[in-house]
C-alpha cells in the first residue's frame, strides 16, 4: 500500500500538467523514403523538418518554378505583358518531354505558355519563354542564376528552363523552398494558376501532374518533378486557416511514393503546429515619445513580418515586447531601426525583428528644440 507521502508527491508532479494542460513534445518528424525533404512554415519561414535539404540533388521540372519567378519578375518590372504574342521557333517546338503542343511559326501570348507550363508541364512552353524573355535559353539561365543568388540559393545552378538532364544543373530541397516562397509572397494573383485542375490549349486539354490538388482539399499548388536520375519530385502547398506550409519532396521512387510522402509532411506541421502573423511589416505598433524634431510623437513598427510557428495549443504563451536602441532624438530617417520587438514565448525569447521609425524624424526648429531640451531635464 502507497503511503500517503508518495501519493502527495505523485499528485505534486502530476499537478502541472494535469491542472495547467502542459504540452507533450512533439514527435520527431516522419521518416520518408526519399533522398531529401523539407517542410516550411510561410508565414515566418521556419524550417519545422528536413532531412538532406542541402544536398545537391537534380530538380528535373522543379526548375520551372525558377523560370516562373524569373518571368512573374520580368512582367511586374513591365519588360513583358501577358498579352504579348511570342513566335515559336523550331528549338521550342523540337524541346522533349512533356510539351502544351505549341507549333513552330504560330504565335502564342505569354499567358498561354505561363499556364502550359505551370499547369502542363510542358517543356516547349518554358524554352519559348526563355527566348521571348532574353533572346536564347542561355541568357535566360543567367537570369534564373541572378534571381537564385539573390534570394540566397547558394547550392544551385540553372542551365536551361525546363529542368531537363544537364551536369550543370542542380539545387537543393531547401533552395526549392526559398523560390517557391518567394514565388507565393511576391505572385499571389499568379500562384493562383497552380491550382487549376487542366488546361487548353489547341483543341488539347491536359490535367494539372499534381497529385495533391485531388487528395487534399486545402492544397494548391505546387509542381511535380521527373527524370530518371532526379526520381520523382513533389513541390506541395496548402493552407488551412491562415497557415500556409510548403513541402519539398525530391528523389522518391514512384509518383504514388512522392505524394504520399508530401501529404506526410504537410499533415506532420499541421498536426503539430500553429502559425501566427504578430505583427504585419510596416504596422505602428507604437508611438515613441522623440526630442529635438518636427514631431513630439514618432510612429515605429516591425521591419519585417513578425511571424511564429508555435507548437500548437500554446498561443497563449507568447509575449512580446519592444527594446529601444536610445532616446530618439532628430534627425531620424524613416525606416531606420531604432530597437527590436521580442517575442517571447514563456521564458524563453524565440524571435527579435528590427524595430523601425515609420515616418522620417526631421530636425525641429529652434524652439521645438530648446523646449525639448528643457524637458528631458526633468
Amino acid at each position: 500500500m502507497k503511503s500517503a507521502f508518495t501519493l502527495f508527491w505523485f499528485f505534486l508532479c502530476a499537478f502541472p500538467a494535469l491542472v495547467l494542460g502542459a504540452q507533450p513534445p512533439i514527435p520527431g518528424p516522419p521518416e520518408l523514403p526519399v533522398k531529401g525533404y523539407v517542410l516550411i512554415d510561410f508565414n515566418s519561414g521556419k524550417t519545422l523538418a528536413e532531412m538532406n535539404a542541402d544536398e545537391r540533388l537534380e530538380p528535373a521540372s522543379l526548375t520551372k518554378i525558377m523560370t516562373a519567378y524569373t518571368v512573374f519578375r520580368e512582367l511586374a518590372g513591365g519588360k513583358i505583358q501577358l498579352t504579348d504574342q511570342v513566335l515559336i521557333s523550331e528549338k521550342s517546338w523540337r524541346t522533349g518531354g512533356s510539351k502544351m503542343f505549341v507549333e513552330v511559326g504560330k504565335q502564342v501570348s505569354v499567358e498561354d505558355l505561363l499556364k502550359g507550363m505551370i499547369i502542363q508541364s510542358g517543356n516547349d512552353a518554358a524554352v519559348a519563354l526563355a527566348e521571348h524573355v532574353a533572346g536564347s535559353v542561355e541568357s535566360f539561365a543567367d537570369l534564373m542564376n541572378a534571381h537564385a543568388k539573390r534570394l540566397g540559393m547558394t547550392a544551385s545552378h540553372f542551365t536551361n528552363p525546363n529542368g531537363l538532364p544537364d551536369p550543370d544543373l542542380y539545387t537543393t530541397a531547401r533552395d526549392m523552398a526559398r523560390v517557391t516562397l518567394a514565388l507565393i509572397a511576391e505572385f499571389p494573383q499568379y500562384y493562383a494558376w497552380y491550382k487549376s485542375l487542366d488546361f487548353t490549349y489547341n483543341k488539347i486539354t491536359q490535367p494539372n501532374r499534381n497529385p495533391l490538388l485531388k487528395r487534399d482539399p486545402t492544397a494548391d499548388g505546387v509542381k511535380t518533378g521527373y527524370t530518371k536520375a532526379a526520381g520523382y519530385c513533389l513541390i506541395g502547398s496548402a493552407k488551412r486557416d491562415d497557415m500556409r506550409l510548403v513541402s519539398v519532396v525530391m528523389g522518391s521512387a514512384s509518383p504514388n511514393a512522392r505524394a504520399e510522402a508530401s501529404l506526410a509532411l504537410l499533415n506532420y506541421g499541421f498536426r503539430f503546429y500553429e502559425s501566427h502573423v504578430l505583427y504585419p511589416v510596416g504596422q505602428p505598433i507604437e508611438t515613441l515619445r522623440a526630442w529635438g524634431g518636427n514631431l513630439e510623437k514618432l510612429p515605429v513598427g516591425p521591419g519585417s513580418t513578425v511571424a511564429a510557428i508555435i507548437p500548437r495549443g500554446t498561443y497563449d504563451q507568447l509575449s512580446a515586447h519592444i527594446e529601444k536602441t536610445s532616446d530618439f532624438r532628430a534627425p531620424i530617417a524613416s525606416g531606420a531601426q531604432v530597437g527590436d520587438v521580442v517575442v517571447m514565448q514563456g521564458d524563453d525569447e524565440i524571435m527579435r525583428v528590427p524595430l523601425v521609425a515609420l515616418e522620417e524624424l526631421a530636425q525641429g526648429n529652434l524652439w521645438q528644440q530648446a523646449r525639448d531640451s528643457v524637458l528631458q531635464l526633468f
